[in-house]
């Protein structure tokens, strides 16, 4: 069945900060009791807390308009739009910076809050940003944009109905999450043990072991140059999934849901070497001087031939030295002292650049194979669970993403569907 459709800044608080100078970097506090989510800590996957600022109780205080409170959503306005927050409570006082709106449900009792929020993550919402910023040198969004946007208004009951279902999605989706964050405090727990603290050796080296670089237990390769142009924004069958930048979580990890390119498997004839398999390490190679959040850090692909990788990723492929394998140059690639130590060697301008000559040498501590082998068999299982996980939550999000439409427009009736 098809709802009735409202304007829905008419049910909306929606602020953004007015007349309020931008923080300059220096004014950034590393702790405090007052919190800024910035562009940073809005990502394409919610709010991400471990990313944000700190600021002055007096900076704070400049707007009590976009103080947060629990259910407001937040979404970015400036730059890359329509990254979409929660926020489910507020344990300290919280604000948004100037790219960012504040939006709050004026009418509970009509709306549920998380309806609001689920339906502005939908591709209605997204296709909506996409024509209103089409064309811009630099997009916005504007409060104005909000006002007359229909919205779909089914009865409560069905409001709540849609909210349980995908509801339910997004929480298994970040019960796995939680569990891959233990799994791999596990992992790194090894690591430390085996290569960083030696305490499994008594606190240090072993006599047989070499000090090596990177190139002696993984092959390394660039991606491949595409043209944007060719690229595709929407998957097509036969198609490879574009591995980018944007696909490499901020402290190490794979996000399925990073940026969205495709390229047709016809025309990869000669590039079968940047086609992905499991167990691929990806490296990114490139990020912003003022803002060095992902330089260094390495993805793990989890699946075989659905990706290609795309410049400005490095591809680390285990050679099997001494029994070494993707799981000790994943976990070591993102280890503090490896990352410290490699983006000292980047290239410094307006962009910082690892070459692949630098990251080939990284040092490296090379075990026995008994070791490796001792090594393989604590942390091969836990990744394996921590990739598993990764592919669960990619089948959960294209279910969510398939439903979320056709329960929005009505297309899906939900009394047929179980939470």
């Amino acid at each position: 069945m098809k709802y009735n459709t409202v304007k829905l800044g008419e049910y909306l608080y929606i602020k953004g900060r007015i007349g309020w100078k931008g923080l300059k970097k220096k004014e950034y506090l590393t702790e405090g009791e007052y919190r800024i989510i910035n562009g940073e800590s809005l990502t394409t996957n919610g709010i991400d807390w471990s990313k944000a600022g700190y600021i002055t109780e007096e900076r704070y205080n400049e707007s009590p308009e976009i103080m947060l409170a629990p259910n407001d959503i937040l979404i970015s306005k400036d730059g890359t739009i329509g990254k979409i927050g929660f926020v489910k409570k507020v344990d300290k006082p919280t604000t948004v910076a100037s790219g960012i709106f504040v939006v709050r449900n004026l009418r509970p009792s009509e709306i549920n809050t998380r309806f609001i929020y689920h339906f502005l993550t939908s591709s209605y919402f997204k296709n909506f940003i996409t024509m209103r910023t089409e064309g811009s040198v630099i997009p916005h969004l504007y409060q104005k944009d909000f006002v007359e946007l229909d919205f779909p208004l089914p009865e409560m009951e069905v409001q709540n109905k849609i909210v349980g279902i995908l509801d339910s999605i997004d929480q298994k989706i970040d019960l796995n999450k939680g569990i891959n964050e233990n799994l791999l405090q596990q992992a790194q727990a090894v690591l430390a043990s085996f290569f960083i603290d030696f305490s499994q050796f008594g606190g240090a080296v072993p006599n047989d072991w070499e000090q090596g670089t990177l190139q002696d237990i993984a092959d390394f390769s660039n991606g491949y140059a595409f043209k944007s142009k060719e690229l595709l924004n929407a998957p097509e069958p036969d198609c490879y999934h574009v591995f980018k930048q944007g696909h490499i979580n901020r402290g190490g990890g794979f996000n399925s849901g990073g940026t969205k390119s495709w390229y047709p498997i016809s025309k990869c004839s000669s590039l079968s070497k940047y086609v992905l398999h499991k167990g691929d390490v990806l490296m990114a190679m490139t990020d912003m001087k003022d803002n060095v959040a992902i330089l260094g850090n390495t993805a793990l692909m989890t699946v075989d031939d659905q990706y290609i990788v795309n410049q400005r990723v490095g591809l680390l492929r285990s050679n099997g030295y001494k029994s070494t394998s993707y799981a000790y140059i994943y976990l070591l690639t993102n280890s503090f002292d490896f990352l410290k130590d490699l983006r000292s060697r980047a290239n410094s301008g307006v962009q910082v650049n690892l070459s692949s000559a630098e990251i080939k040498a990284s040092p490296v501590w090379i075990a026995t194979d008994e070791v490796n082998k001792a090594f393989n068999a604590l942390t091969e299982p836990l990744l394996s669970m921590i990739m598993a996980n990764d592919i669960e939550n990619q089948r959960l999000v294209d279910l969510r993403d398939t439903l979320l439409p056709r329960l929005m427009s009505g297309e899906q009736d939900v009394s047929s569907l179980d939470l």
